[in-house]
């Protein structure tokens, strides 16, 4: 979390480009996030986190922002669609449940955290399991002799199961019967507890023979997830989640623009639209919700909500819940410019992707800039004719340029195959040309 704005939008600009308003509205609200965790207690309950309301249109790059939030950071975080939540009574996920999920989202961070802390333990564990299975242990009554030779067999075969040599050796396992966790967040706390307690007295009954014959590359993955729970102790891993969650936890709330009530398609709204709002409201404003593991208050949780609001505009959201979205900012629709600077700038972009992809069919695929330009040129004025889909018109345009280079790429097989911008025009100009084609094909 201790990243300053400057950091964060530096990091974003690797992924998405422009949208600088965007980069420093999140950057900001992040920040603001770590100095109120440097603030006196009774201070920091006074600090209310500014949510984020992010309006563009789609492929513009809101949930890539998200999605790269969520690799950056490590606080809980997580991404839900508003569009799935109906209002309870009618069949579908209660809001709660958004909640439920960032919790479970928390444990796993922190218990990934504390399985790296306790890396050294648990790899002993696995390696001590494993070792005694393959080179049974002395009787007490061996001699002094026959001990020290054992200790030498001991090492040796520590450092062959090590190095992989032993991987394909298959073992007898004593598997302990797992616990099962009922991570369905969408069943209230109480049901998933019964449910646990029932396969807690099933699995004591069942006095089956858990022996397993498995290789010892898979003795290490299910030795690992024993050694995990028995080391590890999850009840602090839990206090320590849900304190995470409460306090650094990002919600990002996709179509929002779903859920509002405009006029236009009054007729034919769903009925639970607006009641899926003001279910949403208390959980935004700030409430105590229980799961499993314990009651959250999400008063300090930062909510940052997102959609294009073709149909609809933010205005058409209850007045309450609009007034818990303080911070608005709208995001620009993508130029030939940036298209074009999408396919050459970004990390990982498309081109590269192509080119890794069509690699291991053993051609080299490469560009030429003209050809990248007229790729930028045919989206954009795709995206004019037809619906603005934003980058991922990049996708549709690049597999249909490519469709035929990729599907005949055995016979590239040690050639270089250039995609010029005669190659380029030769595949789109008739598609993008006809109004009818750029509809169903591009």
């Amino acid at each position: 979390m201790n990243m300053t704005p400057k950091e964060i939008v530096a990091y974003l600009d690797k992924y998405v480009i422009s949208q600088k308003d965007a980069k420093k509205t999140i950057a900001l609200a992040l920040r603001t996030r770590y100095r109120r965790m440097q603030l006196d207690e009774k201070l920091q309950d006074e600090i209310m986190p500014k949510n984020i309301l992010m309006i563009g249109s789609t492929g513009v790059g809101k949930t890539e922002i998200s999605r790269r939030l969520a690799k950056m950071m490590k606080v809980p975080f997580i991404k839900v669609e508003a569009s799935k939540y109906t209002e309870v009574g009618f069949v579908g996920r209660d809001v709660e449940s958004m909640i439920r999920d960032l919790v479970v989202n928390s444990i796993s961070i922190v218990k990934s955290e504390k399985e790296e802390e306790n890396k050294e333990k648990i790899e002993n564990y696995v390696l001590n399991k494993i070792v005694e299975k393959l080179l049974p242990p002395l009787p007490e009554t061996a001699s002094e002799s026959k001990k020290d030779d054992y200790q030498r067999l001991l090492e040796a075969m520590e450092k062959r199961v090590e190095s992989g040599e032993m991987d394909d050796k298959i073992i007898e396992l004593e598997i302990d019967k797992m616990n099962i966790e009922f991570n369905d967040t969408n069943l209230p706390p109480e049901m998933a507890k019964v449910q646990e307690s029932f396969s807690k007295i099933f699995s004591s009954i069942n006095k089956e023979d858990n022996k397993k014959e498995v290789t010892v590359k898979d003795a290490k993955s299910i030795l690992k997830l024993e050694a995990s729970n028995k080391l590890l102790d999850m009840t602090n891993i839990q206090n320590d989640a849900l304190e995470r969650a409460e306090n650094g936890g990002i919600i990002f709330l996709d179509e929002i623009d779903k859920i509002a009530l405009s006029e236009k398609s009054q007729g034919r709204n769903d009925p639970s639209k607006e009641g899926v709002q003001r279910d949403l409201l208390p959980i935004v404003e700030g409430s105590s919700v229980t799961t499993k593991y314990g009651v959250i208050n999400t008063d300090h949780i930062l909510f940052i909500a997102a959609g294009a609001f073709h149909v609809s505009k933010p205005s058409d959201l209850i007045p309450e819940l609009q007034g818990r979205f303080p911070l608005r900012v709208e995001l620009e629709s993508l130029t030939e410019e940036t298209l074009y600077q999408i396919l050459t700038q970004t990390e990982n972009s498309l081109l590269k992707q192509y080119e890794a992809l069509l690699g291991v069919e053993g051609m080299t695929l490469t560009f030429e800039d003209d050809a990248i330009h007229a790729i930028a040129q045919l989206s954009h004025r795709a995206n004019e004719i037809t619906e603005d889909i934003g980058a991922r018109r990049l996708h549709t345009v690049l597999e249909k340029i490519l469709e035929d280079i990729s599907f005949n790429a055995d016979e590239y097989k040690g050639q270089e195959f250039k995609i010029t911008a005669e190659l380029v025009h030769e595949k789109l100009d008739i598609v993008v040309a006809d109004d009818d084609l750029s509809r169903y094909i591009l």
